[in-house]
């Protein structure tokens, strides 16, 4: 009895961790930027939607918002076909060539993004890719291709050996094997991938505010950069972009969820 009486009061504190920042957003977003310094915990007296169209009539917002889908998508899609490919060879593979190539990836995930920020901007630079949407896809999908090929190649390598056998005898290639076999197996761990690599790079600041200076390049947590000055910042405008920056991911999470969920209990239910 004490222990569940536990358990729902931890439970009832960690939703409250989630749902008062968040109210506190959405509040914001609803206050003008005078009555926020006036009364920055209260409700907002009178309500207003202004934030919201001034943000996308007067900032491009839908540019911004438009960049950040392009590079998140692409960087999705091209992580999620490189490392099930990667991760389809180290399934195969056996033995210390398995290990190797698995440990090389592994070995990208130790190094940090501060220490990749010079080379990075010297390759681009040589390629000609600064300042472009394309740069930033690239460097993006380097950048987590590591994460995704360890999440995705650890749950290949729990597919049964039979099966891949049984297939071979069947007659199909190796192609046939990694298409309809591999990766309609692996769909929970490339959903888990997806929607990894979708809130860090839809979220990422770092790259962008290194490699892009185009207005018109803008993705959106970079163009939220705008609202903030030296000696004063614009919190309602930046929640209200916070808020509509939050959408995507919310759409995300809900089509991919049964997916992820799968995913995340892959391991202990094969274990």
């Amino acid at each position: 009895m004490i222990r569940s009486l536990f358990k729902k009061i931890l439970v009832l504190l960690f939703a409250l961790l989630i749902i008062i920042p968040v109210f506190m957003v959405v509040i914001t977003t609803l206050k003008t930027s005078d009555y926020f310094y006036l009364d920055p915990t209260g409700l907002p007296d009178p309500v207003t939607f202004q934030n919201f169209i001034a943000i996308v009539t007067e900032n491009n917002l839908h540019i911004h918002f438009l960049n950040s889908l392009i590079v998140s998508v692409s960087t999705i899609l091209l992580c999620l076909f490189v490392a099930s490919l990667v991760s389809y060879v180290i399934m195969r593979l056996k033995g210390w060539k398995s290990a190797l190539l698995f440990g090389l990836f592994i070995l990208g995930m130790m190094l940090p993004a501060q220490v990749n920020m010079i080379p990075l901007y010297g390759v681009l630079d040589t390629l000609g890719l600064l300042n472009s949407l394309i740069g930033l896809v690239l460097v993006s999908t380097t950048t987590f291709m590591p994460v995704v090929v360890f999440i995705v190649a650890g749950f290949m390598k729990t597919i049964p050996g039979s099966m891949i056998e049984a297939s071979t005898m069947d007659g199909a290639s190796e192609w046939q094997i990694y298409w309809k076999v591999a990766l309609p197996l692996s769909a929970p761990a490339m959903a888990t991938a997806a929607i990894f690599v979708g809130v860090m790079v839809w979220n990422d600041l770092l790259y962008p505010l290194l490699f892009v200076a185009s207005p018109e390049k803008k993705t959106l947590p970079l163009s939220l950069l705008d609202f903030q000055g030296e000696y004063f910042t614009n919190y309602p405008m930046i929640f209200s972009g916070v808020l509509i920056a939050s959408i995507p991911m919310i759409i995300l999470y809900i089509f991919l969820q049964r997916y992820f969920m799968e995913g995340i209990t892959a391991g202990a239910n094969k274990g």
